[in-house]
């Protein structure tokens, strides 16, 4: 059955590396094919998976798909829609990757996207699993463009700050009502020693935390070469913690 992972999260804490880290671990397994969807508007999912982005969904919006006039000859609306959002989706071996782009303009896109919400469902159901890099304010999620998020990954560094704004998206999860199944919370490039200083600030989450993944020099390093971190070792120490991680995510369903 299929999985579909939203990783959320304050900027600059990792979830971007933990997404790809999802993906990495469920091409390892077999577990293909993968959707990995970029909705974070600073998007790079596209680099770490080491995958040229060409289109994005917002910025083909912004061209003009949002009126019939745009339609050409002989297309409905859906299938115009399906043919554009298809130039978006950037295909790799195992998995495809659509990257959202940034947030709308000052105009109307009810048209455009009512359809792709649609047309996200349909896609969604083609995959084995559906990995999701959010921005911390969960527009995606919040304008339902996917089915029901089975995992709600909130991500932290060991930062109190960034406990708190982990906390600020669990608020705002309930508030919208978005359907989640469960909501897992991780402390990302972490100690022993900040993680019992980060404690009583945890507790007050009400959120299970589910993984402490260290600081990894090598992993620190790929990121800033600009390089996939598909190519990341196995032994690498954030590696390993995922993936003790994502065995328990991906064995919940």
């Amino acid at each position: 059955m299929m999985t579909a992972v939203a990783v959320a999260g304050k900027g600059g804490t990792g979830k971007t590396t933990l997404a790809a880290l999802a993906v990495r671990y469920l091409l390892g397994k077999g577990e293909t094919p993968v959707l990995a969807v970029d909705a974070d508007p600073n998007a790079n999912l596209g680099q770490t998976l080491g995958v040229e982005v060409g289109l994005t969904v917002g910025s083909m919006r912004e061209q003009g798909f949002a009126g019939e006039r745009d339609i050409p000859g002989g297309m409905t609306k859906d299938q115009f829609v399906e043919y554009k959002m298809s130039e978006a989706l950037a295909e790799s071996d195992g998995f495809d990757l659509l990257t959202m782009g940034r947030p709308e303009g000052a105009g109307c896109y009810c048209f455009a996207n009512n359809l792709i919400r649609r047309f996200m469902d349909e896609l969604a159901g083609g995959y084995r699993h559906v990995v999701m890099d959010n921005e911390a304010g969960l527009e995606h999620l919040s304008r339902r463009t996917t089915r029901k998020t089975d995992v709600l990954l909130v991500i932290s560094d060991a930062g109190v700050r960034g406990i708190q704004a982990a906390r600020r998206v669990l608020d705002l999860a309930a508030e919208m009502n978005i359907e989640v199944g469960e909501g897992m919370f991780v402390l990302n490039r972490t100690s022993n020693k900040s993680l019992a200083a980060l404690t009583p600030e945890i507790e007050r989450l009400k959120m299970p935390l589910v993984a402490v993944i260290p600081e990894d020099q090598g992993l620190f390093e790929a990121e800033v070469d600009g390089r996939s971190l598909l190519e990341v070792s196995g032994s690498a120490p954030a590696v390993i913690a995922s993936n003790t991680l994502f065995d328990r995510i991906f064995a919940l369903r």
